[in-house]
């Protein structure tokens, strides 16, 4: 069945758009792994909401990032300013952004993984582009930061977008919303002069909507495949995992792999979490296992 969605979706991204494939991509060599690629978080951040991710000291951030590689991790998503998708995050501005990370970002680019830098503000997207960065996340989708698409446009990389709301509420059907959303980010995108091939798309787990909304969006997943666009799923640690098993973000690594396998099962090209070592494990045998059938 068609529906008005999946019209406008063919509008701005034909289906037989091809995916991510441009020479010199360092994401698009990733996806040709033809594999689920795990994305490892590397936060900089002194109130990220998952007290196991906090790594304001440079030494011990460059620690965790060669373990995140050691671990198996295809990319590392390197992010100095809390969003907390719960509230109660400290705002900083883009100086403080790029200092925390001066003394960090080069050590990890030099690892050799293709780093993303994790910002909502274009000029620290900038500024990562210009010292190694090789993606572009954020996590408001072009729609904050008037100059975060020109950025991305300038220097050629690609950029994940992803759905945000100021608040949540219960009463909208998050599926069309994620879907407009998308949509006005591609059009940004598209009026920038940023390559359609460039884009990866993100619903934005746990961000502006309640938990039963952060289920739907991982259940729907495939809903968006219509866009021709990788698509991204940042499940880790999130509070959704509480609604269905009472726990503290400590304790949620296996509620964490559920929803990254089935995301992977219903179209996810990559899985953004905290726990490189476990995810890459589960990928690898649930990959072997469905071989066998």
């Amino acid at each position: 069945m068609v529906t008005a969605d999946s019209k406008a979706m063919r509008v701005i991204s034909p289906n037989s758009s091809p995916p991510i494939s441009a020479a010199g991509n360092a994401l698009a060599q990733l996806l040709a792994k033809k594999r689920p690629l795990v994305m490892g978080v590397l936060n900089v951040t002194p109130d990220s909401f998952f007290a196991g991710s906090r790594f304001p000291e440079p030494q011990a951030a460059i620690g965790h990032a060669r373990r995140l590689v050691a671990e198996g991790a295809d990319i590392l998503d390197v992010g100095a300013e809390s969003t907390r998708p719960y509230g109660g995050a400290v705002p900083v501005d883009s100086e403080e952004e790029r200092a925390r990370l001066a003394s960090i970002l080069p050590e990890v680019i030099a690892l050799g993984v293709p780093v993303s830098i994790d910002t909502l503000k274009g000029r620290t997207a900038a500024w990562a582009v210009d010292l190694g960065a090789a993606i572009v996340n954020d996590v408001w989708g072009l729609q904050r930061d008037p100059e975060m698409a020109g950025i991305a446009a300038d220097r050629g990389v690609p950029i994940i977008v992803m759905h945000n709301r100021h608040k949540a509420d219960p009463a909208i059907d998050i599926i069309s919303d994620v879907t407009a959303f998308f949509q006005r980010s591609l059009e940004l995108a598209a009026r920038s002069g940023i390559r359609h091939d460039r884009i990866v798309l993100d619903p934005g787990i746990g961000f502006g909507k309640t938990a039963e909304q952060s289920v739907t969006c991982i259940a729907r997943l495939d809903t968006w495949r219509g866009f021709g666009l990788p698509l991204l799923v940042g499940a880790s640690r999130k509070r959704f995992i509480q609604s269905i098993v009472p726990s503290e973000p400590a304790d949620r690594l296996g509620g964490s792999v559920a929803a990254h396998l089935l995301a992977v099962e219903n179209g996810a090209a990559i899985v953004r979490v905290h726990d490189v070592a476990a995810t890459v494990q589960a990928l690898a045998v649930t990959a072997a296992i469905r071989r066998a059938r």
